[in-house]
């Protein structure tokens, strides 16, 4: 099985995983917060609509991780906020 980074730490997957399905493997039920409040976001409509499930991956901001199809090698970074980085 191939292998990504979730915040450094390696991380196997089936390939055609979403990056979601790594995370929600991995038992992260969360992994950002919202930037007012600090409420815990991860997959909410599982879609790409709502944004809740925003990760930068391969240092691209940003990313639905609902929607991303992971690639081996892939770093994804967990806990940050839309405006955390430059989106790309």
């Amino acid at each position: 099985m191939p292998d990504v980074t979730v915040d450094g730490e390696a991380h196997a997957y089936v390939p055609g995983s979403t990056v979601a399905a790594i995370l929600l493997a991995a038992g992260r039920r969360s992994w950002r917060s919202t930037r007012h409040g600090g409420r815990p976001r991860g997959v909410f409509c599982g879609i790409g609509i709502c944004h809740d499930c925003l990760v930068t991956v391969n240092g691209l901001a940003n990313v639905r991780a609902c929607l991303r199809e992971a690639a081996p090698g892939d770093a994804i970074r967990t806990g940050t906020t839309p405006d955390d980085e430059e989106e790309r």
